[in-house]
């Protein structure tokens, strides 16, 4: 064990040596609780810090000038929260708790410091940044493009990707943890749309539903339902420079 969540996380890319284990580290040295519910950051506040989600689970979003919202993001253990610090003076969104959850504030500083003595976790930062970039252009197209069940299907799985590094026990089950606005809010569908998707993914067989856990049945079918793209397996990291 490293005692960093985001050691951990950059650990299911490549082997990181002692020294990057314990820079890593460092920036977890503070933590700060949050109850369910609670705001982190609001869009448009000054960005001062940035953080690693140690536990729970968050999510982030923007508010549409109808008063809408859209969720861009959900946030597990080993993510890093508030990387627009590193370029923006302010938020370009709005970051919550959705369960209870730790988080770990470290300066702008810590970072300056991390990537000049670091190159190698600097150069994973910008791999995670552009993981990211691809994950909202695949929701953008799907918000666009896709049916109804084909938005909520590919949710399902997202989540239940990343939620399986944190919780290796229970395999193809998961507790889900959103209501169905908020998983409206991420997909472009009213709540009402959400139930009716989820009943007819479950009355086709692909998941089932009980006590707020959802266990995936056909994993093949769901991910054909979802119009899945594993962008895992396309990984190239052979580029990157070696540890110091």
């Amino acid at each position: 064990m490293s005692g960093s969540c985001f050691a951990e996380r950059l650990g299911d890319f490549l082997a990181l040596s002692s020294a990057e284990h314990d820079a890593l580290a460092r920036l977890e040295e503070r933590e700060r609780p949050l109850r369910r519910g609670a705001t982190l950051i609001r869009e448009n506040d000054p960005l001062g810090e940035l953080f690693i989600l140690r536990k729970g689970m968050m999510m982030s979003y923007v508010l549409l000038p109808d008063g809408s919202r859209q969720i861009l993001r959900f946030l597990f253990p080993g993510d890093m929260i508030a990387s627009s610090a590193m370029v923006y003076r302010d938020s370009p969104e709005t970051v919550v708790a959705l369960t209870d959850s730790i988080v770990c504030p470290f300066e702008r500083s810590a970072m300056a410091t991390l990537v000049t003595e670091h190159p190698r976790l600097a150069a994973l930062f910008m791999v995670l940044a552009q993981m990211e970039r691809v994950a909202l252009t695949d929701r953008l197209a799907a918000l666009g493009r896709t049916s109804a069940k084909a938005r909520v299907a590919a949710l399902l799985l997202e989540i239940r990707y990343r939620m399986r590094p944190t919780d290796r026990t229970n395999g193809d089950s998961f507790v889900l943890g959103l209501t169905q606005e908020e998983i409206g809010d991420a997909t472009g569908l009213t709540a009402v749309h959400v139930n009716r998707m989820l009943r007819q993914i479950e009355d086709e067989g692909l998941i089932t539903r009980e006590a707020g856990r959802v266990t995936v049945r056909n994993e093949a079918g769901l991910a054909s339902a979802a119009n899945y793209i594993d962008r895992f397996t396309g990984l190239e990291l052979g580029w990157l420079p070696a540890a110091r």
